[in-house]
């Protein structure tokens, strides 16, 4: 039944909850004493309004006595933080022991995998209290992972300061285990039991639903899977993954509706939907956080229970109050004004919104389910745009299409959380009852963050959210009139048929004709080496995280993978093996001789076995063919040694030289100075292309870089890594030889084109937000120094031809009978140009030419001479 008039709010408490929350804001990101003054400026303002009857009564002295309230109490508590004994001893860096009582569950810390360190949660963060003030404790994962809110315990460290935006008087940087912690309070070990019986429950999942069926019930994400996590933030999906008023509202509505079956009345309903309500709390632990959704989930319960969508509005200006008034720290809380502004958006826009589909004929289920996800997606944008730094284009029609499948899976979460502890079995049959609605969610999620230019770069911060808020503003408002409306619908349209197809259909990256892409994957490796197919590519090495190596594949529209090559199992090379695999026909995994460290070998087993992928291990003199590519291994050439240090490691990456039509390309893996002097004997180890030894660490030696002297050198590091890569040595040393050196971390995704061309990928700033530009440019001719042409149109002795997926062919085992390989063509004789190192003068005087072998044009620049005639 459609509502004939519209539904008046009551905005009374409004501008207190507003005052109190700017108050909390300034003191929080400011001062104290800014928090005084803009509380005592919201007094005056209410004051003015009740003596010259600006407003109702209520709402002036509401204003009057919550802004000098917040002025005092947001002030005091900012002002005891700034100024604790604590805060003092972090500015100097001292060294402490303290006793300190645990106020939230340890949080993990995700890093990316490096050396033989492998990827995952190494550190955790932990809220607590000590000594009158609130600290967070950054601690090791492995004894900490395990603690209760409302535990003991005590720490060494060191503290340091805290960063900006809530009251905690210093970090302290924990240092070893932790120190007669004391049992938590009984509910809280009964709420872990409940956590973890979900969490066994969900093993009998695949990985990634396993893994995302405890974020979507109570948020916990220790075992998530990095890739689901990175597409659901690109298809604005989120939200899901955190403990907010809509996990509650399921859960809470559920009970209530359940109960009502039973002939009850709506107040005994309510009353066991708010006891649903706080197990639900309990169980997902008293982080603020939760307290927030659980004040936002019983204002949605209140509305529900007394049919007035009238008291919505002032019951969320009263939890704005209470919240913040309790606790300032909440006004500076991203999640906190998330919610707030989501809550308000479907109080304020969703009803107007649904009221209009629906006098359009559009049935009363439908337009609810369009008007929900469209108004809580507009009005959290530019929140999720200064957070984040993107704005998501497909979340809209991503939440529409997940949307019904999240509350039947909560609720079986959440049957399954409560059943495991006394019937592990029965939860586990729940857990897969509830199965196809989580892979329905992991199907969403991906298939939306796949669609070309699912979201787009926004600058971050204050800039960004005030940039939004002034384009939807500006938008909304020219929709309203008649005779701006068709202007607006007019540069959407424009707008949407010029950028899709150069977006789409004609996109700019991947360039034609590619060969060999290095793609930026952070401080860790990733190369694709193309064949003839389209979609067909080697992959050498998968990066340390899966969802930058599943970006590069599928810009690049890598479908079928015929081998995958893993030079050494350090965690910043196999790290991204699971995303490779996914989804994508691959023949065979292939590694070195050395399977250390133990953890990443057992890893790359696992995952071989689970995606029925043989894993291979090719030795020196081996090689591979496809169609338009050969691939080589040329080392390591010794037995490997016992040992798994780092250096060890290295050493006995596999080397591998691939014949492509753009040149010959040499991919060193991380060898170091041991394993580069064993390939100084090689033959011939000259290559157009160099993949620069272990990120350019200065463990390189010169005449290894003399020996191969590359007109292309690609180094993939990470920015800003704390490693010192790359080594200024080692560059300065590339280009002395006259290669051009680029850098994943400043160049972005690399690639090699034939007809020496490199075009290069990165996000560039615009006065429209990040943009990814592809820049072409031509370097010198992928040639050898010793002769001017390219050594690409020739045909490697002994070269297989087989279009099998795999071919290998051992040179060493080569039959008699074969027949013998197609004579050279010859080559063609192009002029060379070494390109002059930076920070260097011309020189004015010319020395003898490297290039006097063959006939050239007449004038030419080839090494220092400057006009020879050969």
């Amino acid at each position: 039944m459609v509502r004939r008039h519209p539904v008046t709010h009551d905005y009374r408490l409004v501008p207190a909850a507003a005052a109190v929350w700017a108050t909390a804001v300034a003191g929080l990101f400011l001062s104290w004493q800014s928090a005084v003054a803009t509380g005592l400026i919201a007094g005056a303002i209410g004051l003015a309004a009740w003596r010259r009857a600006w407003w109702t009564r209520t709402c002036a002295i509401a204003l009057l006595i919550s802004g000098p309230v917040a002025a005092a109490w947001v002030g005091s508590n900012v002002l005891r933080a700034e100024t604790h004994p604590l805060r003092l001893a972090a500015n100097e860096g001292r060294a402490t022991t303290l006793t300190a009582e645990l106020t939230t569950r340890p949080r993990g810390i995700r890093a990316a995998g490096f050396g033989g360190h492998q990827a995952g949660v190494d550190h955790v963060v932990i809220t607590a209290t000590a000594n009158g003030a609130q600290l967070v404790l950054l601690a090791p994962a492995a004894k900490w992972r395990d603690l209760l809110p409302g535990q003991k315990v005590t720490a060494k460290g060191t503290l340091a300061p805290p960063r900006a935006g809530d009251l905690t008087s210093a970090l302290l940087r924990v240092r070893g285990p932790p120190i007669d912690p004391q049992p938590a309070p009984p509910w809280q070990r009964w709420a872990d039991g409940l956590r973890d019986g979900l969490r066994d429950a969900s093993a009998v999942l695949d990985d990634e639903e396993a893994g995302l069926l405890p974020a979507l019930v109570v948020g916990d994400t220790e075992q998530m899977v990095p890739r689901i996590v990175d597409e659901f933030r690109t298809a604005g999906l989120a939200h899901l993954l955190a403990v907010s008023g809509a996990n509650l509202a399921i859960v809470c509505g559920a009970v209530y509706l359940l109960v009502r079956r039973f002939r009850t009345g709506p107040r005994t309903a309510a009353v066991a939907a708010m006891v649903a309500l706080v197990g639900f709390v309990l169980l997902a632990g008293p982080e603020p956080s939760v307290l927030r959704a659980a004040v936002m989930g019983a204002v949605a319960l209140l509305a529900l229970v007394l049919g007035r969508q009238r008291s919505a509005l002032p019951s969320l200006a009263a939890a704005v109050l209470v919240l913040v008034l309790v606790d300032p720290a909440l006004g500076g809380d991203p999640g906190f004004a998330l919610s707030v502004v989501a809550t308000a958006a479907l109080v304020l826009v969703a009803p107007k919104w649904a009221r209009a589909l629906k006098e359009r004929g559009i049935p009363s289920g439908l337009a609810e389910a369009i008007v929900i996800p469209t108004a809580a997606s507009l009005a959290t944008a530019p929140l999720v745009a200064g957070l984040s730094g993107q704005v998501s284009l497909i979340s809209v029609v991503a939440n529409l299409i997940a949307g019904p499948v999240v509350a039947p899976a909560t609720v079986l979460g959440v049957i399954a959380a409560v059943v495991a502890p006394i019937w592990p079995g029965a939860a586990e049959l729940v857990v897969h009852v509830a199965g196809p609605a989580i892979t329905w969610l992991v199907q969403v999620g991906r298939q939306a963050a796949g669609v070309p230019g699912a979201s787009v770069g926004w600058p971050e911060g204050w800039v960004g959210a005030i940039a939004l808020v002034v384009a939807i503003g500006t938008a909304v408002l020219l929709l309203r009139f008649k005779k701006t409306r068709a202007l607006v619908v007019a540069v959407l349209v424009g707008g949407f048929v010029v950028l899709v197809p150069l977006k789409v259909v004609a996109p700019v990256w991947p360039p034609d004709d590619w060969k060999v892409v290095s793609c930026d994957v952070g401080q860790g490796d990733a190369l694709v080496l193309a064949t003839n197919d389209a979609d067909r590519a080697v992959v050498v090495d998968t990066g340390p995280d899966p969802g930058a190596v599943d970006r590069c594949l599928k810009t690049l529209g890598i479908k079928r993978i015929p081998l995958v090559v893993l030079t050494h199992l350090h965690a910043d090379h196999v790290g991204g093996l699971q995303a490779v695999l996914t989804g994508r026909a691959v023949g065979a995994v292939a590694v070195g001789p050395l399977k250390e460290p133990a953890w990443a070998w057992r890893e790359v087993r696992r995952q071989a076995a689970k995606h029925g992928v043989r894993v291979v291990e090719p030795k020196a003199g081996e090689r591979f063919a496809w169609p338009g590519l050969e691939v080589e291994v040329i080392g390591p050439r010794r037995p490997p040694a016992a040992g798994d240090t780092n250096t060890t490691v290295n050493d006995y990456s596999l080397v591998l030289k691939a014949h492509t039509r753009a040149g010959r390309v040499l991919l060193t893996g991380d060898v170091e100075l041991a394993g580069q002097a064993a390939l100084l004997g090689e033959r011939d180890l000259r290559a157009d292309v160099l993949k620069v030894p272990h990120h350019g660490s200065r463990y390189s030696l010169p005449a290894f870089l003399k020996a191969v002297r590359p007109r292309v050198a690609l180094v993939s590091v990470g920015t800003g890594n704390r490693y010192g890569h790359p080594s200024p040595h080692v560059i300065n040393e590339l280009r002395a030889g006259g290669a051009l050196v680029l850098r994943t971390d400043k160049d972005g995704d690399l690639a090699v084109l034939p007809g020496n061309r490199i075009v290069r990928r990165r996000r560039t700033w615009s006065g429209s937000g990040f943009t990814t530009r592809a820049t072409r440019f031509p370097v010198a001719r992928l040639a050898s120094r010793g002769r001017c042409g390219s050594r690409a149109t020739r045909r490697p002795r002994g070269r297989t031809t087989n279009s099998n997926p795999i071919s290998v062919t051992t040179s060493a085992k080569r039959s008699k009978t074969a027949p013998a390989p197609s004579p050279t063509r010859r080559l063609s004789r192009t002029c060379c140009r070494r390109p002059r190192p930076p920070n260097r003068r011309r020189r004015t005087t010319s020395s003898p030419s490297t290039c006097s072998t063959t006939t050239c044009e007449s004038r030419r620049t080839c090494g220092t001479t400057t006009t020879t005639t050969c």
